[in-house]
């Protein structure tokens, strides 16, 4: 077992803004996920995923983000 190396993750782009979006907020809402870890690391690790995203998501910049967010949103939901 190999704990060195690097793990892929393999998401949609719809997956990754709706993520993006929940961990963004979520960090905002809680001043940096206090009280949702247990270890300053889990803090660390969803800090540096947040941050894997911001390049790659040209949406963030967009004056129609949070439209955007919805439609991505929607088009993740579980048909009813």
């Amino acid at each position: 077992m190999n704990q060195g190396g690097e793990v892929v993750v393999r998401l949609t782009h719809d997956e990754a803004l709706v993520l993006f979006e929940w961990l963004h907020r979520t960090d905002e809402r809680t001043n940096g996920f206090t009280g949702l870890v247990e270890d300053q690391a889990e803090q660390r690790a969803l800090w540096n995923l947040t941050c894997l995203f911001e390049p790659l998501l040209a949406e963030l910049f967009r004056p129609d983000y949070q439209e955007l967010v919805e439609q991505a949103r929607s088009r993740l939901r579980d048909a009813e």
